[in-house]
């Protein structure tokens, strides 16, 4: 019989418990199988997991993993997906499929893969690529080539893809396609990019996240490259400008609340950031 277990390559990085909660959990600093699946749907939340891993650390003892059980996308919400064969070039961050009437969207994009790239191409022709940020930009120019579309990313983080199609610039939300509002927040890095589609969905980056350690929206305030401070004016001019119900993070956890309920805990989250003072760069010190 074959059991699934992670091997020590494990970074950490949370996004197997975050898709295979109560099978997976942080033993000692890294994710730990805590017991064998039971039926059907808990191999599935297992199958999530391994094919979203960044170094592939979610094993079975019998053998690489089977492809034609790999789930991804999948399916978070009407038109919306999470797209896994998360990358160790970005730190293994989350990524996204919209699919929309007016041209399918990726929001940060997966592992550089041609396979890949033909099953999104299945969902219907991507127009966009849009780029939160700088840590999740390794793969975009491939993905946008090869998918036919435009790749985005902000000034501030400019030297790290050059070859952008569009630029965002200064702090000023702006429509970059139809419903979907680009929102510059620097703070994480200089050119974080808040992006909200139909007030209703908001794909934050790095920016925030939610924490099942503190139950509320956090920041990764041991994580912040550029400058805290300015995370927290980003944050306060922000705030009342931004409407969604799903909190969807390229790092941590995935939420949906009521919008007012997001907002208020957005609001509370700016008054918390506002008494910040920088810290060392610490990748242990996330509360996911």
């Amino acid at each position: 019989m074959s059991d699934w277990y992670v091997d020590d390559r494990c970074t950490n990085c949370d996004v197997a418990r975050q898709l295979a909660p109560g099978l997976i959990g942080e033993v000692d600093g890294r994710s730990e199988v805590l017991r064998q699946p039971r039926d059907r749907a808990e191999t599935d939340l297992l199958h999530l997991a391994a094919h979203a891993c960044h170094t592939r650390s979610v094993r079975r003892t019998d053998g690489p993993l089977d492809q034609a059980a790999d789930p991804f996308p999948f399916r978070l919400d009407e038109g919306v997906y999470l797209c896994g064969h998360n990358s160790t070039q970005t730190a293994g961050a989350n990524s996204y499929l919209l699919t929309r009437g007016a041209g399918n969207v990726l929001i940060d994009t997966p592992r550089w893969n041609e396979r890949l790239a033909a099953r999104y191409e299945e969902f219907g022709p991507v127009t966009d690529v849009f780029l939160t940020h700088r840590d999740h930009a390794a793969h975009g120019r491939q993905f946008a080539d090869r998918l036919g579309a435009r790749l985005w990313i902000h000034e501030g983080d400019l030297d790290s893809r050059p070859d952008a199609d569009q630029i965002l610039r200064g702090i000023e939300p702006v429509e970059v396609a139809e419903g979907v509002m680009a929102h510059p927040l620097p703070g994480h890095t200089e050119g974080s990019v808040l992006y909200v589609v139909d007030d209703k969905y908001c794909f934050s980056g790095d920016s925030f996240y939610w924490s099942r350690t503190s139950g509320d929206v956090e920041i990764a305030e041991s994580v912040t490259w550029y400058s805290v401070a300015e995370l927290a004016t980003s944050l306060a001019r922000s705030v009342d400008r931004l409407t969604f119900e799903w909190l969807l993070p390229g790092h941590g956890d995935r939420k949906r609340l009521p919008a007012a309920e997001m907002r208020r805990r957005l609001r509370a989250l700016a008054a918390r950031t506002a008494e910040l003072q920088p810290q060392p760069v610490d990748f242990a010190a996330v509360r996911w």
